[in-house]
């Protein structure tokens, strides 16, 4: 199952202008292909263009008493309504006017990280995902997220 109860949509946009920052809301992204997320640090021709976190994933940390902002975990969309871990790579999610292809689930945690240090866990490395760009375009908070198949069919 891949949707939760209630709205599937985008929450909170991030950016971050320099690797090894934290990342900041922004009032949207502009998404180019082969690049990524213009003004991002970590914009590229590579298969990590957008990092994805859904909101359910944050507030487990909240209720260890951290406050947290949008970004705190270095991801780019924050999403609601939606088990991004359960998504098959491959998977196509139109968000807005835009669309991302899954291109990874997960990653490792880099040692110096500083909620992993405060908690002893951090979410991004289990529950965040990673995308590449697949149509060009902007992404607001508020926007809807569409998951589709590789093929184009919706995913029910």
């Amino acid at each position: 199952m891949y949707r939760r109860e209630g709205e599937t949509r985008v929450t909170a946009v991030n950016i971050s202008e320099r690797r090894g920052t934290p990342k900041h809301p922004v009032p949207y992204l502009e998404l180019r292909l082969h690049h990524g997320i213009v003004g991002d640090a970590h914009a590229g021709d590579w298969h990590r263009q957008i990092s994805l976190l859904a909101e359910e994933s944050v507030d487990k940390m909240r209720a260890m008493g951290l406050t947290l902002t949008p970004g705190a975990f270095a991801e780019n969309i924050n999403t609601t309504g939606i088990v991004l871990t359960a998504l098959p790579v491959g998977t196509v999610l139109e968000i807005g006017e835009t669309a991302v292809r899954v291109t990874q689930i997960g990653k490792e945690c880099h040692s110096d990280c500083e909620i992993r240090r405060i908690t002893g866990q951090c979410v991004m490395p289990t529950e965040g995902i990673f995308a590449e760009v697949v149509r060009e375009g902007r992404i607001y908070p508020g926007d809807a997220i569409v998951i589709k198949k590789e093929c184009g069919d919706e995913v029910h």
